[in-house]
Order: C-alpha cells, then sequence, then structure tokens
C-alpha cells in the first residue's frame, strides 16, 4: 500500500473548513475530507513538538519514553541501561519498523524535526531522511518540491510510507508577502472581541497579548511583517489571525500539488492519505497567542483526516465524521493492525481497526494530556469536560485547577472548578488512576515531570522569572509581578 501522511505543525483543527471555519483556508484539504474519516477528537498525548511526535512514534507517552520537555534531561529518552538491544527501542518497537514488518516496503520523511530538535533517535525505522536544514524555518513550497521529487523518482513502486512535514502555521509567520492576504476582507473568529483582547492585555505570560513573541526580549515583526509587535489594538489581533490563516492556506495550496501529482501518477485513489498534526495552537485561549504552551485543548487536540484508498483490501470506507475520545498513537496501532502487523508490546496506543472496517466509532471514556516545555500540565478530558491541574504555570495566569465546559464554553473563557467540585473530583480520580497505571507499567521508577521540575521548571521559562519581573514592573502591571514572586520566589534568588 502507498501511504501519504502529511504532518503540518501547529495546526489547530478548527482553523479547517471541514472542521467548521468560517474563513476559506483550507479547500484543498476540505476536499479531501469530503472522502475521509474525520476525527474530531484526537489528541495528542503529551505537546508540544518534542513530546508529541517521540509519542506518535513510539507508541508510548512521555510518561514512558523520557521525553516530556525541550531541554534538560527529559528532552532524552529514558536510558535503556544494560538491557537494551544491537537497536534501541525506538528502533524495534516504533511506529516506523511496525509499518515494515507489516509489509512496507520504503518509509521515508521530508522533514528538518529531527536537527531542530537534535532527536537522532526520531529517525528510527525510516529508510530515507530529507532533511533541509531549515530546522523548522521551511516553506511550504520547498517542502512540497522535495516531495515531488520523491514521488517521480518512486512513482512505479506500490508499497511505501512518506512523511511530509509541513511547518507554515507556526510562527513566525513566514508566508511569503507575494501571496497576498486572502482573508483580509474576512472577519476574525467571533469570540475575539475588544473585551477579550482587552482583558488579555491587562494580563500577561509568555505569548501574552503585551509579549506575543514570547517574554517580551525580542520581537520578529521587522522581519516578519505578517506579525505584530504587540496585540495593542483589534487591527493587531486581525494582522495576528490572518498571518496564521495565510500559513494554513499556503500550505493547503502545496498540499493540493502533492494530491495533483499523485493524481497524475494514476495512483491517488489507490493511496492511503493521512493529515495530522503535532499539536494544535491556543490563539487567545488562556491569553496565549500563537503557542502551544499548555495541555488544554487548543494545544493538544490534532487534526485527524483518514482518507482510505478506494480500492482497498477492506472496500471503500463511507466518509463520516468520528467524535469519539482518541490519543494520536491510536491511530498508530491502527494502522499497524490494518496492513495485517502487531502493535508492538509495551504500547500505550491502541489499535480500533475492527471499529474503523465497521464505520463505528471505539473511543476512549476519557483522556490525559501532558505539557511540561512551557508549563507542568497534565489535563483530563472527559465527556463535554476538560479539567487542567497545574504544576508549574510557566509564568501564565493559571490556577492549580480549572474546569472548562468545551461544548458551553469553547474557548476556556469561564472557570467552573468552583461551581463544579464533584467534576473535578471525578477528573482528579481519572488522574490519579492514570498515575498509578503508569507508575506500575513505566520502565523507569520516575515520573518524568517530576524531574522537570527539580530541574527548576519547564524549559522555555527557566531562569528568566527575574527578567521577567522587571518587565512586569516597567509595564504597569507591578500586581502581576508580586503574584509570580509569590509563587516563584525562590527561582529568582
Amino acid at each position: 500500500m502507498r501511504i501519504l501522511y502529511i504532518d503540518v505543525d501547529s495546526l489547530r483543527s478548527d482553523h479547517l473548513g471541514c472542521y467548521g471555519y468560517h474563513r476559506n483556508t483550507s479547500p484543498r484539504i476540505d476536499s479531501l475530507a469530503e472522502e475521509a474519516v474525520i476525527f474530531d477528537n484526537c489528541y495528542t498525548s503529551d505537546a508540544p513538538c518534542l513530546p508529541s511526535r517521540m509519542a506518535l512514534w513510539s507508541g508510548r507517552s512521555g510518561f514512558r519514553t523520557g521525553v516530556v520537555n525541550h531541554a534538560g534531561r527529559r528532552a532524552e529518552p529514558f536510558n535503556e541501561g544494560r538491557d537494551r538491544w544491537f537497536r534501541d527501542r525506538f528502533f524495534t518497537h516504533g511506529w516506523m519498523n511496525a509499518l515494515r514488518e507489516a509489509g512496507i516496503s520504503r518509509t521515508a520523511t521530508i522533514s528538518s524535526f529531527g536537527e531542530r530538535h537534535a532527536a537522532w533517535h526520531w529517525y528510527a525505522g525510516f529508510h530515507e531522511v530529507y532533511n533541509s536544514g531549515e530546522m523548522g524555518m521551511d516553506i511550504a513550497e520547498d517542502v512540497a518540491d522535495t516531495a515531488l521529487d520523491w514521488l517521480a523518482r518512486h512513482q512505479n513502486e506500490e508499497s511505501w510510507f512518506l512523511h511530509v512535514n509541513f511547518w507554515d502555521p507556526h510562527t513566525p509567520y513566514r508566508t511569503p508577502l507575494s501571496f497576498g492576504h486572502p482573508f483580509a476582507a474576512e472577519p476574525l473568529p467571533a469570540w475575539l472581541s475588544e473585551d477579550v483582547r482587552r482583558r488579555h492585555w491587562e494580563g500577561f505570560g509568555p505569548h501574552s497579548a503585551q509579549e506575543p513573541h514570547g517574554l517580551g526580549y525580542e520581537t520578529f515583526s521587522e522581519q516578519y511583517p505578517r506579525m505584530p509587535a504587540q496585540l495593542a489594538s483589534m487591527e493587531d489581533v486581525r494582522q495576528w489571525i490572518d498571518g496564521y490563516d495565510a500559513g494554513i492556506r499556503y500550505m493547503d495550496r502545496h498540499v493540493g500539488r502533492i494530491l495533483d501529482r499523485l493524481d497524475e501518477q494514476g495512483v491517488l485513489d489507490e493511496t492511503l492519505i493521512v493529515l495530522s498534526a503535532d499539536h494544535g495552537e491556543n490563539q487567545g485561549e488562556l491569553n496565549v497567542w500563537g503557542d502551544h504552551q499548555t495541555a488544554d485543548h487548543f494545544t493538544c487536540r490534532v487534526p485527524l483526516i483518514v482518507r482510505w484508498p478506494r480500492a482497498g483490501a477492506d472496500g471503500t470506507l463511507l466518509p463520516r465524521r468520528d467524535a469519539a475520545l482518541y490519543y494520536q498513537f491510536d491511530w498508530a496501532a491502527t494502522l499497524i493492525e490494518l496492513l495485517g502487523g502487531d502493535v508492538p508490546p509495551g504500547w500505550d496506543g491502541r489499535s480500533f481497526a475492527h471499529a474503523f472496517r465497521s464505520d463505528r466509532s471505539a473511543g476512549r471514556p476519557h483522556l490525559i494530556l501532558s505539557q511540561n516545555a512551557w508549563a507542568c500540565q497534565r489535563a483530563v478530558r472527559f465527556d463535554r469536560y476538560i479539567c487542567l491541574r497545574t504544576y508549574h504555570d510557566g509564568f501564565k495566569e493559571l490556577a492549580p485547577v480549572m474546569l472548562f465546559d468545551l461544548q458551553a464554553d469553547p474557548h476556556e473563557e469561564h472557570d467552573l472548578s468552583t461551581e463544579k467540585p464533584e467534576l473535578v473530583h471525578l477528573a482528579m480520580s481519572y488522574l490519579a488512576d492514570w498515575q498509578h497505571h503508569m507508575a506500575l507499567h513505566a520502565e523507569s521508577d520516575a515520573d518524568p515531570m517530576w524531574t522537570v521540575l527539580r530541574e527548576g521548571g519547564p524549559y522555555h521559562v527557566r531562569g528568566d522569572l527575574a527578567t521577567y519581573v522587571e518587565r512586569l514592573r516597567a509595564t504597569g502591571r507591578a500586581h502581576h509581578a508580586a503574584r509570580l514572586l509569590a509563587r516563584h520566589g525562590e527561582l529568582s534568588r
């Protein structure tokens, strides 16, 4: 079987037309989705970039792999020690090798991800690696050009897995200005009002309205004109959201080029096409703009669109939506089984192949989501709710426990934790059960999150408290500085 896996960095589901977005960001992806199974509630177990792709490609959560941060000890896998075989577990039990054992003759990746994060073990199981050397600053045209060349050279082969990694929705927003401004006349998402912007402006945190590029030390605005320096007005908000959406539309155009090439080769209908992301993106939720800093719905939810080959051995599956809860690596396990292979032992991913073949849902009752690079946080996603338990706030306005009703409050504006303590208790019981299970079955005797906390907190804010406190004081937010010092004062000494 031919398998094309389109992996779009920082792509949130609800900015695609097929997930209900009002802007026409994704015409080619939407056309593909009309013939596909669309998963409405697929989540990465671990966010953001490095932990997420480690989890998907290994089939195991960050608790099991050890990779939960972007630096420090927990940016690397747990040491396998004296029992390590000639090849490590990322190869022997990883997704790519499992696909090879299931009969896929060639596996290839077009991605600069491994070099960007020095994640050399992520390459395990790939026959071919195409790295632009841009370390995530690639643009879609260049990625697609490499993919088209690869397809031309392998057009007579019938068994391959090609991973194509686009980066355009990730900051900095660098879609060429020659692409124009396709959304200049279209309204913003309705929830983004002046009241919301003002509240965020008066708040604080990395990538908040006054510091949308980080912690306020630098700005990309001169080099990347699609990004305002601050969100000081609704025009700035428009420029910011338009920059993100333009990146999606630009990427979508080049996805179309790849699909057209498969059609020209006469194999489009014989190719399994999957589109997903490493994580989503907050665009104002929890006062995080253009980044992926929490374990919440918008950082951890990913699109998952699966178009099965029309000529596949299982026949044509009907296009449909699946609203059940899934981990992203549940799909990885499912693909292995659909190809006739065996899910490697020790995986956290569970196959739902039988249900998929039967056009049925087979999701999980709840999910546990983790973030340890910009904050230390775990979330419980269940029913219509998400409950966030924060261990290190990453210098953001995050209470220790928060509960949101995603159906009534789709952008997490109203914390219900004090109004619905029974739901918080239920969520915390799910979290405790998960932690107990992981403690019993993990290869290491340490929760990797505790290692991050002992090292001084998540990498992207570690050591920055004193400088950020001074910025808050200098910008009229001394009360927020006092709040951070009350929580983290020992880190400034």
